[in-house]
C-alpha cells in the first residue's frame, strides 16, 4: 500500500474536487455524502499515520489540499453523522456488504477518533453534529424529519434551544 497510497489519495482529491466544482455550479440545494475535506483530513491521514504513506509523500499531499482549500468554496452546512462503533458495526453487519464485513474495529476507532478532531477543528463552514447511537432516520420518519428541521434551521441561521 505505501507504494501507491500518495497516488491513490491524489487521484481521490481530484475526483471529489471534480464533484466539488459541480456542485459549486448547480444551482439550488445539494448534499453530498463526503467533502474533499474528509478524503485529507481522515482518510490520507489515517494512511499516513498508520505508516501507509510516507512522510514525503503526506507532505506533498498535504500542501496541494492546503493549497487547494483555499480556493474552494465551502459548503453552507457539514451535517456529521455522529456513531459509536458498536453502533457502526451493527450497521455495517446489517447493510451485509462482503467488503465491509472485514473491517476492523481499530480501524472504525480511528477513524472515529479523526473524525472527532476534523470536527471539532473545522471552521470553513457551519457543522451539525446528530449523534446517530439513538437515531434511526432510515426507519423512523419522524427521526429524518427532526433532522431535516434542524438542518433548516443551521442553513437559515435560526436556531432553537429545548430543555427538557
Amino acid at each position: 500500500m505505501p507504494t501507491w497510497s500518495f497516488h491513490s489519495q491524489v487521484y481521490f482529491l481530484s475526483r471529489r474536487l471534480g464533484h466539488h466544482r459541480q456542485i459549486v455550479e448547480r444551482p439550488g440545494t445539494v448534499i453530498q455524502d463526503r467533502t474533499v475535506y474528509e478524503d485529507a483530513e481522515i482518510f490520507a491521514r489515517n494512511l499516513y499515520l498508520q505508516g501507509q504513506m510516507t512522510e514525503r509523500d503526506w507532505k506533498s499531499y498535504w500542501d496541494l489540499y492546503q493549497t487547494v482549500v483555499t480556493i474552494l468554496q465551502p459548503p453552507d452546512l457539514v451535517i456529521y453523522l455522529q456513531a459509536s462503533v458498536p453502533v457502526l458495526q451493527e450497521r455495517i453487519r446489517q447493510r451485509g456488504r462482503d467488503y465491509e464485513q472485514e473491517i476492523q474495529v481499530d480501524y472504525l476507532t480511528r477513524l472515529n477518533d479523526l473524525y472527532d478532531g476534523w470536527v471539532e477543528s473545522f471552521t470553513l463552514c457551519p457543522v451539525l453534529t446528530v449523534p446517530t447511537d439513538d437515531f434511526n432516520f432510515v426507519t423512523h420518519n419522524a427521526h429524518l424529519e427532526l433532522i431535516a428541521a434542524r438542518v433548516l434551521e443551521k442553513l437559515h441561521g435560526k436556531e432553537v434551544v429545548v430543555f427538557e
